[in-house]
């Protein structure tokens, strides 16, 4: 397993209790969550409860109804709604996750920090073979979890490149004791929209690493900001000037250490399989190595519990040889469709987060309150684990 993010702790404690004798390999010298959290739409949630169903995800998952879409002058463009879009998205702090994950690793789990994984072999009469430079270790079973940048697959899928999507985006927790109190009647949670602005603020209730607190989301069109955390916030907080309530009271109950500026990177193409035979077993991409996409739905995480909950019903109990060869070719017929299907509608949705110009933004608003109910329900929220 390389890669002890949450797609490879997911994985890596989902075959260990399946029998395998898993080595997760991480390149930081150790294993810890970044500050931040994440929406877990449906799908996400019952892919988490399928890898480990005694997980105690009830005990860390904040519920979050829908609070709509608003302009920056306060004009809703989508009404909040209680119930939500279907079965109701939950909001955890990566904090707890990653507890949760680490917690369910179980003893056939060995964890090796600071191997920075830089080559893979292959062959048809060979298992596969991870090194470092230093290290090489053999497997029947490699399992790529190495991110956007994953070295594997730029080895076996030389075709599917990192590139920018034109955004940039920041992302902060603010703790529960320095969130702003609301007035009477506001919708807790939301999102706003402008041009090539959006804001999107994400209540985390109580549990919320022993803080509660809000999580929040802005992207704006362009690349990286090169400067400091803290010139960066005071940007933020000028571009986002004026607009409704709570935006600019969480950007000024965020402090610059609790910021994370990131660049929104996506695949483009998806790699043209998920799957590599290699002797008995072989290498199988998963999460962002396999599908990273803009995070505009939310689904990044989601896609990679669903890649692990498919991975672990289809070679979970395989023997290597032909049984677990065919289970990976399985993965990869699975997998690339819904992976397709879901940045389709992401790349749908990047169009609607970047109109700018008086006729785009008219014809947004006008589409939105129809797009983004289908955007969110269809692709997102029909999917189950394999049986």
């Amino acid at each position: 397993m390389v890669g002890a993010g949450l797609a490879g702790l997911a994985t890596a404690g989902a075959l260990s209790r399946c029998g395998w004798h898993v080595v997760l390999l991480e390149r930081a010298e150790r294993v810890a969550a970044p500050p931040t959290a994440l929406v877990l739409w449906p799908n996400g949630r019952r892919a988490l409860e399928s890898l480990d169903p005694d997980g105690g995800w009830p005990a860390i998952i904040a519920p979050l109804p829908d609070g709509g879409v608003r302009r920056p002058d306060g004009q809703w463009l989508v009404t909040p709604r209680p119930g939500g879009t279907g079965s109701a998205p939950g909001a955890v702090h990566l904090q707890d996750l990653y507890d949760a994950l680490v917690a369910g690793l179980g003893d056939l789990v060995e964890i090796r920090t600071g191997f920075a994984v830089t080559t893979i072999r292959t062959g048809p009469a060979r298992r596969p073979v991870v090194g470092d430079g230093r290290t090489e270790i053999e497997a029947d079973l490699v399992v790529a979890a190495d991110g956007i940048d994953s070295a594997i697959r730029r080895t076996l899928a030389p075709e599917s490149l990192a590139a920018g999507s034109g955004f940039a985006a920041w992302q902060a927790v603010v703790p529960g004791y320095r969130v702003p109190s609301r007035p009477p009647g506001e919708v807790a949670g939301g999102e706003t929209l402008g041009a090539g602005y959006r804001f999107v603020s994400i209540p985390l209730g109580d549990r919320a690493a022993g803080r509660g607190g809000v999580y929040w989301v802005a992207t704006a069109a362009g690349a990286p900001r090169p400067e400091s955390p803290a010139t960066q916030l005071d940007l933020l907080r000028r571009w986002f000037a004026g607009w409704p309530s709570p935006v600019g009271d969480l950007l000024a109950a965020t402090h610059p250490e609790e910021l994370v500026p990131q660049e929104v990177r996506e695949l483009r193409p998806l790699p043209r399989a998920y799957a590599f035979p290699s002797g008995p077993g072989g290498v199988v991409l998963l999460g962002d190595a396999a599908q990273a996409m803009p995070h505009h739905l939310g689904q990044g995480a989601c896609l990679a519990f669903e890649d692990a909950a498919t991975l672990r019903s289809l070679a979970g109990q395989a023997a290597p040889g032909a049984t677990l060869t065919a289970a990976l070719e399985a993965y990869s017929r699975l997998r690339q469709p819904r992976a397709t299907t879901v940045v389709r509608q992401t790349r749908r949705m990047s169009a609607v987060v970047q109109a700018r110009g008086r006729l785009a933004l008219r014809a947004r608003d006008a589409a939105l309150s129809h797009l983004r109910p289908r955007i969110l329900s269809a692709p997102l929220s029909q999917w189950s684990p394999p049986d």
